[in-house]
């Protein structure tokens, strides 16, 4: 992943990443995620969360935000890959986030599936200094 390339030297002040991931966050609406998704799938999935926070963080602008979402209940996914990113990026710090929306994780928030009738998911939101 080259978002330099593509974003023509654009950079951004916010930028959503959605990342691929496990999809274990909405087997009650999609059963089938079970049967789409091993546990031999998982490490290209980490490498691949990592790889696309690494590449967008370079086109995020000083003071810019990042918010990393998944929809897993993985926190391999989900607070293990922010922590990661966070121990290896000296410029990035987690940000606080409203504590009305899912359970503290780590430098993120998880909501589970049921929860207000919604699928399970994980964000953190992430400062680049400047």
């Amino acid at each position: 992943m080259r978002p330099a390339a593509w974003a023509g030297g654009t950079r951004f002040d916010a930028i959503l990443l959605d990342a691929p991931c496990s999809a274990t966050g909405i087997i009650r609406r999609q059963p089938d995620v079970k049967w789409h998704r091993r546990s031999d799938d998982m490490p290209a999935l980490v490498a691949q969360q990592a790889q696309m926070l690494d590449a967008l963080w370079s086109v995020l602008v000083p003071g810019g935000r990042l918010l990393y979402a998944t929809c897993s209940l993985l926190k391999d996914e989900n607070q293990h890959q922010v922590d990661a990113f966070l121990a290896r990026t000296p410029d990035a710090s987690a940000q606080s986030l409203d504590s009305r929306f899912g359970h503290a994780s780590g430098a993120g928030r998880q909501r589970f599936p049921g929860e207000d009738g919604m699928d399970g998911f994980f964000y953190a939101l992430l400062r680049k200094a400047g």
